[in-house]
This record gives C-alpha cells, structure tokens and sequence, in this order.
C-alpha cells in the first residue's frame, strides 16, 4: 500500500465541478482583483471565525505584518512568542521591527507555556503573538488575563487552527487580531498562497484594506506607506467554495485522529495530547519519537509518507544568527523529535488502519 503524507489532488478530487465552474465564472466576468469574488470569502470567512471583519491578502505572514504594522509600537519594541513555531510567527515581528522574545512550549501539547510569559515581560513589551500550532487552539483565557494585567495587545497566528474550537467557539478570545494563512497544504487550503486577517476592530479594518493596497483606499490616492498584497479573485472564489466543505472536513479529521489516538499503541512514541480531541482542527496528528530517523524509513519502507515540522527550529536558523547561542532545550526537544502521520480528508479508514497497525510493529 502506497500512502503519501498529503495529496493535493485526492484532498481536491471530489470539489472538481465546483472549482472548474468558479474558474469559467471567474474568465467571463474579466474582474480580476478586489472584487465580488473576494467580498464574498471576506463576509463568509469573518462569520465562520464569529468575527465582524476579515481582509482577503496574499499571504498569512502579511496578515502578521499588517496586524503589528497597524499599533504602531515604537520600533525596538518587544512583542513575546512562542519558540517552537514556523518561522513566519518570528520574521512577522522583525519585519515590523519589533523584537521577538521566545518563550519555551509546554511539553504536553507543543503551544507557548503561558506560566513562563510573565517572566519574559519587561517595560519595552507591547504585544504577546499567540501561535495555534498544528490545529490547536491557545489557552486564551490565561494569556489574555496576562495581556489586560500589562495593557499587552493580543495577535494570534492561526494559520493551522481553522475550524478549531475554543470552548464551543471558533472566536481566538481576546484577540486583536488573528491572522490564517489559506497555503495549499492548510485545512482550508487554496491553490496559491493567500491569507487573511479577522478582527472586530473597525479601524483596523480600514486599516488593513488600505494597507494591502500601497496604503490606498481611493485610487492614486495613498495614505499609508503600505504594500501589495491583494487576495485574487479567483482564489477567493475558490476558497468560498470550499469553506462550505470545511465543517465536514473537519469533523472528519478529528474522527481520524481519535482512531489514531485509540489505536496506535507503541512505547517509543508519545502521541499528541486527546483531551482537546473534539475541538482542536488536526491540521497535523504529531507524534515524538528518538530514533525518528529510523522510524521514518521504517515507515516509508511500509508505503507511509511522513513529514517533519520542523526540522530546525526558529532560532538555530541562519537567518536568525543572533538567537543561534540561546539554549531553549523543550523547543530543541520538539524539533529533533518531532513527526507528523497522514492525516487528510482523501484518507480512508482501510489506510488509517494499515498505518496504525504497521506503527504498532515499530
């Protein structure tokens, strides 16, 4: 059995007439950027996160960008993340220039440990950058207590949490702003980069649309030194189209992991936390081994395509050779241990189970 991590095509098969009608729709109305297509995901996506606003752009991590951007903190500013993230959490902050200040993960469940925020605080910090990693939603109550007690704002990078939960509501309480990435591979993927940013900040509404377009709201007529950063129209399209699919898509990435979670049993690995198993959107089922190495051979001499996210984590990077010298040993745990399992809409329970079965004679 051939098993890859993630196929594009399969996760997209069964959308096909939709998406070929949205793309014909999309030629003969010859309206190409920030129009109906993109007002229509806009509305559809903000209601979805139970938020009042959404911007369409052409990236997640311009999403970040703009939402520091638009609080103008004082440059040199700190704003505390997560070590163990992608590297787009971090570069956000130095793009704005802002300095991040890493805060180790708990080892439970991968996401920032919010006892070790208040440690990192200092006169110059501005802003806590949240981060749901793999489908996980932050423990938001704790870290906005934390953000009103210091008058921090509050941004979350959600790029990997569509659809997830936080009690019985899509909304990252407490935000400011919350930035999605809609890249290829996310649950509510498109078919190039693209990105937005929900909030219920009206003026950061305004904002933000102004900022995507040079900093423009009236034609040749620029207000802020802004950027290009335009969701197309026909992304937009597509994306509406399967926004409508993804409840159901997730529901069904959490039916997978919950077998993954009752039926994967092997000493070596430690699997991903179950008590949010109903809640948290799967974007990946992650699990710690030591030798990952050779279980990730073992598993591809079986057929089972894997990845590893991430390999190096943000601050032994290259482009970050002033953070190379701090020791952060959870992070670097995570890093060296870490891989993710197939975990897709196009996965039947036939192949779930082979994988299983074939991680249980690891």
């Amino acid at each position: 059995m051939k098993i890859p991590f993630l196929s594009l095509k399969n996760s997209n098969q069964e959308l096909e007439s939709e998406l070929r009608s949205a793309f014909n729709e999309f030629l003969n109305k010859g309206h190409y950027i920030l129009g109906d297509s993109v007002k229509s995901f806009e509305r559809n996506f903000a209601e979805f996160c139970e938020e009042k606003y959404c911007v369409g752009l052409a990236n997640g991590l311009d999403a970040l960008i703009i939402s520091l951007s638009y609080f103008k903190f004082k440059p040199g500013s700190e704003v505390i993340v997560p070590a163990n993230t992608y590297y787009a959490s971090i570069l956000a902050i130095i793009k704005a220039n802002l300095i991040p200040v890493l805060v180790e993960p708990s080892i439970s469940d991968y996401l920032i440990d919010v006892s070790k925020i208040r440690e990192k605080i200092t006169k110059n910090t501005v802003a806590v950058l949240a981060v749901n990693l793999y489908g996980k939603m932050c423990n938001f109550n704790e870290i906005g207590q934390i953000c009103d007690e210091f008058h921090l704002k509050l941004i979350v990078d959600a790029a990997q949490s569509h659809g997830a939960l936080y009690g019985n509501s899509k909304k990252c309480l407490g935000a400011q702003a919350t930035a999605y990435s809609f890249y290829p591979s996310k649950n509510l993927g498109a078919f190039a980069d693209a990105g937005a940013l929900v909030t219920s900040d009206h003026e950061l509404y305004e904002f933000a649309k102004k900022y995507r377009n040079y900093g423009s709201s009236e034609k040749y007529v620029f207000e802020e030194k802004g950027i290009n950063s335009r969701l197309s129209e026909l992304q937009a399209a597509f994306l509406d189209i399967k926004l409508k699919h993804l409840e159901i898509e997730t529901e069904y990435r959490r039916k997978l992991a919950k077998f993954y979670l009752e039926n994967i049993s092997n000493p070596k690995l430690t699997l991903p936390n179950s008590r949010t198993t109903e809640s948290d959107a799967w974007h990946l089922f992650t699990v710690r081994v030591k030798d990952r190495k050779s279980f990730q051979k073992y598993l591809l001499d079986k057929g089972i395509g894997t990845e590893i996210h991430y390999p190096i984590p943000p601050h032994k990077q290259k482009a970050f050779a002033n953070y190379n010298d701090i020791i952060l040993p959870i992070t670097e745990q995570i890093h060296t241990e870490i891989i993710s399992l197939p975990l897709n809409n196009a996965l039947s329970l036939e192949e779930v189970t082979y994988i299983a079965k074939s991680i249980n004679l690891f």
